[in-house]
C-alpha cells in the first residue's frame, strides 16, 4: 500500500469523524434547546395560573378586588417555607399583573422568557406594551435587548417619526 493511499484514507476517516462529532453536537444542542422552551413553557403558564388563584383569591366573587398588600407578604412567606425561593412579594405581584394583563393564557408567546415578561409588565399602556412584545417576538430580542429599546423610547420616537411623516403628507 502506498503513503498516498494511506494518507488519503486517514483524510477521509477524520472527516467521516469530524462529522461524526458535529452531527452529535448538533443533535444535543437541538434537545438543550427543546428542554429549555418546555421549561419557560412550563415556568410562564404555572405564573399565569399563580396570578389567576391570587386574583380569584382577592376577588372572592366580586367584580372588584378589594387588594391589600398583606395578602402577597402572607403568600409569599408560606409559600417560601413549604416550597423554597421563588414567591418573593416581587414575584407574587408580577404574576399577578401577568394574569390581570394577559387574560387568557394562550395569548403568552413561549417564544419570550419569565424576564422579558416581568419587564414588559413594568409597562401601563397597552398599546405601548402589545408593541414591545410583538417587536421582541419578532426580532428575537433577548432580555437585555428589550430593556434597552424600552429605555431608549423607541416606542415613542416610532410614534414622534410617524407623526412628522403624516404632518408633512397633510400640508401639500
Amino acid at each position: 500500500m502506498s503513503k498516498d493511499l494511506i494518507i488519503q484514507n486517514t483524510s477521509i476517516v477524520a472527516d467521516d469523524y469530524n462529522q461524526l462529532i458535529d452531527n452529535i453536537s448538533s443533535l444535543w444542542a437541538r434537545a438543550k434547546e427543546k428542554a429549555i422552551n418546555a421549561v419557560n413553557t412550563e415556568l410562564l403558564e404555572t405564573s399565569w395560573k399563580t396570578g389567576q388563584y391570587i386574583v380569584e383569591f382577592e376577588q372572592g366573587g366580586k367584580v372588584r378586588a378589594e387588594y391589600g398588600k398583606q395578602l402577597l407578604v402572607n403568600i409569599s412567606k408560606d409559600l417560601t417555607l413549604k416550597n423554597g425561593k421563588g414567591f418573593n412579594r416581587s414575584n407574587l405581584t408580577y404574576m399577578r399583573k401577568l394574569y390581570i394583563a394577559f387574560p387568557k393564557c394562550g395569548t403568552l408567546s413561549h417564544k419570550l422568557t419569565w424576564s422579558h415578561y416581568c419587564e414588559l409588565l413594568t409597562i401601563s399602556d397597552d398599546a405601548k406594551r402589545s408593541f414591545y412584545e410583538h417587536e421582541c417576538i419578532n426580532a428575537h430580542w433577548s432580555f437585555r435587548e428589550l430593556k434597552r429599546q424600552i429605555e431608549s423610547s423607541l416606542f415613542e420616537r416610532l410614534l414622534l417619526s410617524d407623526g412628522q411623516a403624516n404632518k408633512g403628507k397633510g400640508s401639500s
